[in-house]
């Protein structure tokens, strides 16, 4: 192993985010040093030939202006497959209609619940900002929707609703938006396990042949891995969006590139905490693959690794 001398950090006024985040890789330090590192596989998975790039991702971050930053990357075209969780589609679509407000982690939950509030971390989400918003908006749709078909993959349903949004005055700052436009596929493993899918179950009370064939999905994301010469994947957060990403990349001999960000630890055996070394126990991260555990927030890593790829890809 090739010894490398620990260096200082020179900051100055005129340096990029990819200038700095060179810095961390010549620094070491802990965490700095694995967002330089997890930069470098990010690229790599960007510019290699043939590599499908997976996004995986939970809804609360979506509350969040990172939104945005996901956005940036369905525009340039930078992911080719999406698989999160119903709430995403909860709160993109609520966002283009609805505020939602910057809030405390400390406030008084007993006081918001009376002010119609709800809480997700330190952002606060007016109650007509939430459900009610999207049955006024939902409903309508899935009529259109049920005179089109009766039965709907989440990819195409994602996909319909997105195709709706192109009028909007501020549809284009939405994920699903995105999806629909640059054809990306973005798959919800749990359809029901949110507001979105509640609107789902309330249309179907009068609507009994309607339908959400999850295996639709499952067949879709099985051709997508069984023709995949390479594959790389961005895990943001746990549950069910990051295990089915890195569960359908074993039947392709695991994932050849690899990055998560998580807070969640690994000693309690959870899927969320697991580090990208478990998954090659498994097979869905290949032995060979380049691969790295971030412990952090999303909301803080996620827009400097991102800013510092395009700075990359834009100087070539």
């Amino acid at each position: 192993m090739k010894k490398r001398q620990v260096e200082d950090i020179r900051l100055t006024s005129s340096m990029t985010i990819n200038q700095l985040i060179e810095q961390f890789d010549k620094a070491g330090g802990f965490t700095a040093k694995k967002i330089a590192d997890g930069v470098d596989i990010i690229e790599t998975m960007m510019k290699e030939e043939g590599c499908i790039r997976l996004l995986s991702f939970p809804a609360c971050i979506i509350s969040t202006g990172l939104r945005g930053v996901i956005v940036e990357l369905l525009k340039r075209k930078l992911i080719d497959v999406i698989i999160t969780t119903c709430g995403t589609l909860d709160h993109d679509l609520a966002r283009i209609w609805k505020p939602y407000l910057h809030g405390s982690f400390h406030a008084d939950d007993h006081v918001l619940h009376q002010k119609n509030l709800y809480r997700l971390g330190n952002i606060f989400i007016p109650t007509e900002s939430y459900g009610s918003i999207l049955e006024e908006k939902m409903q309508p749709v899935l009529k259109e929707l049920y005179l089109e078909k009766k039965q709907w993959s989440t990819k195409d349903l994602v996909w319909a609703f997105g195709q709706r949004l192109e009028q909007e005055p501020q549809g284009k700052e939405s994920i699903t938006y995105w999806s629909w436009k640059q054809q990306i596929p973005m798959f919800i493993p749990g359809p029901t396990d949110g507001a979105f899918g509640s609107q789902l179950w309330l249309f179907y009370q009068n609507h009994r042949d309607f339908t959400i064939d999850v295996l639709q999905d499952e067949q879709a994301l099985s051709d997508i891995m069984f023709d995949a010469q390479k594959t790389g994947a961005i895990v943001l957060g746990g549950g069910i969006s990051k295990h089915h990403t890195i569960w359908w990349n074993q039947f392709k001999g695991g994932l050849d590139h690899a990055v998560y960000i998580t807070t969640a630890v690994e000693y309690d055996g959870s899927l969320s905490g697991a580090q990208t070394r478990e998954a090659i126990s498994w097979g869905k991260i290949n032995e060979q693959a380049d691969h790295i555990t971030l412990d952090g927030d999303a909301t803080v890593l996620f827009p400097l690794m991102i800013a510092s790829l395009f700075e990359r890809l834009e100087s070539e």
